[in-house]
């Protein structure tokens, strides 16, 4: 019996060598039982970030790793609009809450760690530009910067315009995205009405 423990512990220390944040299905299916992931919590060698979400004791935490943790357990989920804008560097602004967009048709998610507010989006934005970031060793989908300008345009409801238009200057200013690029994107989602008159007041030489 020992030894299959140590060989369960082995295998457990193999998959957080690979992905510092694991959910406890991922390992159980790899064939770490329920008691191998108790002791190496009792250990210290594991830490339970939250329910059924752990992470290697030694691994460096990562500032944006609340997104990585909503990857995991939100596997349909995008991070969108302020979260997204946050990430990208193109608001001071740190929401209080991740925002991460969902399908018309999917289950909202209730978590009590990391906070987060839901944003439903038709499957015609919901797919649009996406990229994928490795954070903490998870790939994380988050929108791109145009696709973020056009979401925070297109839903002045949720989002503040004067936040949207900070967020566009940036992104010009930074060099985040071209203004080409920013226009495509804002005709695709919705947008282009709202955010026409601030691109063309930023990208005028005159």
């Amino acid at each position: 019996m020992p030894q299959e423990q140590g060989t369960q512990r082995d295998t457990l220390r193999e998959l957080f060598g690979a992905q510092p944040i694991l959910r406890a299905r991922e390992l159980r299916k790899a064939g770490v039982a329920p008691q191998t992931i108790a002791r190496a919590l009792e250990d210290g060698e594991i830490e339970r970030i939250s329910r059924g979400l752990y992470q290697y004791a030694d691994a460096e935490t990562d500032a944006d790793q609340a997104l990585a943790e909503i990857a995991k357990k939100i596997p349909k989920g995008v991070i969108a609009m302020l979260s997204a804008l946050a990430f990208h560097g193109l608001t001071d602004q740190m929401p209080r809450r991740i925002w991460v967009a969902i399908g018309n048709q999917d289950w909202s998610p209730t978590l009590t760690y990391p906070p987060i507010r839901t944003v439903r989006f038709s499957d015609k934005y919901l797919q649009q530009g996406i990229e994928h970031h490795q954070i903490a060793g998870v790939s994380v989908p988050i929108y791109s910067v145009p696709k973020t300008l056009a979401d925070v345009f297109r839903n002045s409801r949720l989002v503040d315009r004067s936040v949207a238009i900070e967020g566009l200057r940036a992104a010009i200013e930074q060099r985040k995205a071209r203004p080409g690029e920013i226009a495509q994107a804002a005709v695709e989602g919705g947008a282009w009405k709202k955010m026409q008159p601030y691109l063309e007041a930023l990208t005028s030489n005159g």
